[in-house]
């Protein structure tokens, strides 16, 4: 009765933006954000901002940070994971994991992923950490890192805590640091059903989009009374990969209807489009150098999000500069490369040294000298 209260007074504020937007997606939540993984584009926002009560995606940060000691090193999938008595403790969602019971990184990792265990977060945090208080003080100078200014995590499981919030947005930049830096995380956000304890355990995964939504690669759900129903959906489609957020929506269905809404949306209307030079870049004059010239290449990523009507009109520009002087370091800017769509200025990428050019010495230029001399002869 006291969910379905919140859900009906939820209701009655939710922000539904569609008719204000021609073509956005239905949404039914306090709050949402869609963003795109490789540029970090926000392609549809609802009080974006708003700081709420996250649920269950303050996991995304908890694996978020779990996959950082995996890539660095610091911890195995094979380590095994002794459960304290506090961890086996929690409440809500759970795998029962018993004090003094060993389970590997790699189970852990699923029961958080899959079935949003709190205890198995618990345990995985005081394993990385000691103790949930150091992780917790972890995952706000992550979230610092990150830009996330409406966030304040006071645990790792996204139990009822005072002070316990963040905004859609946040969730999105966590989310995207997650499946941007670490893919190998959909081994655990797109498993549907599976087991632990030597298959005495099922696992049914809570987020339905991994089976019901074409492409959907997590990423991580949340509900509780206060926070109503939350998710960071995540889907990739033709190359490229849509994040969407939703908080405080009133029923489990709303949440994953306004997910699907929003990524059908950015799918519909969005698309990657490879950026390159219109013809040869030419080679940059190289004053006082071994070699008289350097050749300038793309800098970084050269794909841009544009809006599928406007795909014809992507045009670019080159602008380069007229020469340099030894020494030259690979890597150093020589111009850069104008991106337009339907005439708009709408990114730069810098056109770099492709190599390296040491400043000739003066035996150097003595023997430049003379190799000119006997040509002229």
């Amino acid at each position: 009765m006291k969910q379905l209260l919140a859900a009906a007074l939820c209701a009655c504020l939710l922000v539904q933006p569609a008719a204000a937007v021609t073509g956005a997606p239905e949404v039914e939540a306090g709050s949402a954000v869609l963003m795109e993984k490789e540029t970090g584009a926000v392609l549809y926002e609802a009080n974006a901002h708003d700081k709420l009560e996250p649920a269950s995606v303050t996991k995304v940060m908890t694996l978020l940070l779990v996959m950082e000691a995996l890539d660095a090193g610091r911890i195995q999938k094979e380590d095994l994971v002794t459960v304290s008595a506090r961890a086996a403790s929690m409440g809500g969602s759970q795998v029962y994991l018993k004090e003094g019971e060993q389970m590997t990184v790699d189970d852990m990792l699923k029961a958080v992923a899959v079935v949003s265990g709190n205890d198995a977060a618990v345990a995985l945090a005081e394993h990385i950490a000691g103790s949930e208080e150091g992780f917790v003080a972890l995952m706000n100078q992550r979230a610092a890192e990150l830009g996330m200014a409406d966030t304040n995590f006071v645990n790792c499981t996204g139990l009822p805590a005072a002070g316990h919030l963040t905004s859609a947005y946040d969730i999105a930049l966590m989310s995207r640091e997650l499946i941007l830096r670490h893919p190998d995380i959909r081994t655990y956000t797109t498993i549907w059903m599976d087991t632990i304890r030597d298959g005495q355990f099922q696992l049914a995964n809570t987020n339905k989009l991994v089976r019901y939504y074409e492409g959907c690669t997590g990423l991580k759900t949340g509900s509780t009374d206060s926070a109503l129903y939350c998710l960071s959906a995540t889907a990739e489609r033709e190359g490229m990969e849509l994040i969407a957020v939703v908080m405080k929506s009133p029923t489990s269905a709303q949440r994953f209807e306004s997910a699907k809404a929003m990524l059908t949306f950015g799918f519909a209307n969005y698309t990657l489009v490879d950026v390159r030079p219109g013809e040869a870049l030419p080679p940059v004059d190289v004053a006082l150098g071994v070699v008289d010239q350097v050749q300038p290449v793309l800098g970084q990523s050269s794909r841009i999000l544009v809006d599928k009507s406007q795909i014809n009109e992507v045009t670019t520009a080159v602008r380069l500069t007229e020469g340099v002087e030894a020494p030259v370091e690979a890597g150093q800017k020589l111009g850069e490369l104008v991106v337009s769509v339907a005439g708009e200025e709408r990114q730069t990428i810098p056109l770099v040294a492709a190599q390296a050019v040491e400043r000739i010495t003066l035996p150097g230029i003595f023997l430049r000298l003379l190799e000119q001399l006997f040509m002229a002869g």
